[in-house]
């Protein structure tokens, strides 16, 4: 179940009017399951102002979605830090001015500067690992390693969930390997191709599995998976026996941000919108919903115990010594990924 949040009701957006922009409704690209649908509900009801989700499968695919239209459609999306910067480069992205979003005094700086160009074009959403969540009451031995995902027993065959996307699955076989989920040496993703090779016959999907009731690894299709954390804790809501693993080789810790689309014709509402989703009982509840650390630390503070003691939601820096972010790899690199990508997903 959902840890509960008693904070007291938010009444008023600070510097904004309340019922500004009546009429307008803003289009939100975002991954499922990422958004209470409650603090849409609150927004709305404070400022008239509606928020339409549309939402996106992959990384590859939120980006070929944008590319589709050259950025135009959406007034803000989802992006991951090491995107930004390209994102920002072909000129997709408005530019974050504080003055305008005042409750960004609330974000770590060190959230906001983690990633290149960041600061100037994203607001941080929340942060998280990529490991393995995996059914303890269909697996026989721990699961500690990405070995165990890569390199599973006979039984598994056909039970392993990957995700479709070239830095996930490429940079999680190159650390499963002893080497950086960035590298970029030939021999070395070469080597990361033969182990994804060897590992497809016991694949069932290479679509990331959904966080909800009816995802396979809750009815058991999958029995283990690539998956970010605060999903698996989701699914964990609908079996117990779903337990998450941050592998010993260690893993990507990413940061999301919430970015403004420069072609929105409704910039205001977009960072009127920002600035609620960063008050600090409103970026609280947020966490809540998506089991995911928030960046804002004024709402950190009104989180329960049980939550930022949830070595899931929150790992020590000793667990997170070997993580990885992600960089934006040069052109040529990203091709190789994406060569390797389509010779094992036809």
């Amino acid at each position: 179940m959902r840890i509960p949040l008693q904070l007291s009701a938010f009444v008023c957006l600070l510097g904004f009017s309340m019922h500004a922009l009546s009429s307008t409704e803003l289009s939100f690209l975002n991954w499922s399951d990422y958004m209470d649908p409650e603090l849409l509900e609150d927004f709305r009801q404070q400022t008239g102002i509606s928020v339409k989700q549309t939402y996106y499968a992959s990384d590859s695919n939120r980006d070929e979605l944008l590319l589709e239209t050259e950025g135009k459609g959406f007034d803000l999306v989802i992006v991951n830090g090491a995107r930004i910067r390209i994102l920002a480069k072909r000129g997709w992205l408005e530019p974050i001015n504080d003055t305008e979003i005042p409750n960004l005094k609330h974000i770590y700086p060190r959230w906001r500067s983690e990633h290149e160009r960041a600061e100037e074009y994203g607001v941080p959403y929340a942060w998280g690992t990529l490991g393995i969540a995996y059914r303890k009451d269909m697996i026989a031995t721990p699961v500690s390693s990405w070995m165990d995902l890569l390199r599973p027993n006979e039984s598994m065959q056909g039970k392993i969930g990957m995700i479709n996307d070239p830095n996930d699955m490429v940079g999680i076989a190159l650390k499963a390997l002893g080497y950086s989920l960035n590298s970029s040496d030939r021999e070395q993703l070469k080597e990361a191709e033969k182990l994804l090779m060897e590992q497809a016959p016991h694949v069932k999907t290479y679509e990331y599995i959904s966080p909800d009731e009816n995802s396979a690894i809750v009815t058991g299709q999958v029995s283990m998976s690539m998956m970010f954390n605060g999903d698996a804790l989701m699914v964990k809501e609908h079996n117990e026996n779903i337990e998450y693993v941050l592998p010993d080789e260690g893993g990507n810790v990413w940061v999301d941000y919430l970015c403004i689309l420069r072609e929105s014709s409704n910039k205001a509402a977009a960072r009127q919108f920002i600035n609620f989703l960063n008050e600090p009982e409103n970026a609280a509840k947020l966490a809540l919903y998506v089991y995911y650390p928030t960046p804002n630390r004024a709402a950190e503070k009104l989180l329960p115990a049980e939550f930022t003691s949830d070595p899931v939601i929150y790992p020590s820096e000793a667990t997170l010594v070997k993580s990885e972010p992600y960089i934006q790899l040069k052109p040529r690199a990203a091709k190789q990924r994406a060569a390797i990508i389509s010779r094992i997903v036809q």
